[in-house]
């Protein structure tokens, strides 16, 4: 059974540093690009940044391009997300996923597994 596991999330303010991170168990990890998407209640699920497998082509969402950073670990089984000068728009909910998609970006119903999420909360 594959799991992802979310952590790090919290409560930081305007200006402010967060790593997240992404523990993934029952799959062959190498062979799954990752992805982060966040949420806000009443607001569409939102793409934030991609990883491929091998970690040599990254892809982030304009509002974030400059600020978060994407990155893996595939001996670990895990792929983080570095968030620096946090606004409070980037207050949401964060998820990782994976998909078997080994050179581009996946379309959101490309992605096969989805973590819980972890909060992140950014004051103003």
């Amino acid at each position: 059974q594959v799991h992802l596991v979310e952590s790090g999330g919290g409560l930081v303010q305007a200006g402010g540093s967060l790593r997240l991170s992404c523990a993934a168990s029952g799959l062959t990890f190498s062979r799954y690009t990752m992805g982060w998407y966040r949420q806000t209640p009443g607001k569409a699920r939102e793409w934030v940044a991609t990883i491929t497998w091998s970690g040599s082509t990254t892809y982030y969402a304009d509002s974030v391009k400059g600020r978060f950073t994407i990155s893996r670990d595939n001996a670990k089984n895990r792929v983080y997300l570095q968030m620096v000068s946090l606004k409070p728009e980037d207050t949401a909910v964060y998820c990782c996923a994976a998909a078997p998609i080994p050179d581009r970006s996946p379309s959101p119903d490309e992605y096969d597994y989805w973590g819980q999420g972890t909060q992140v909360t950014v004051s103003s």
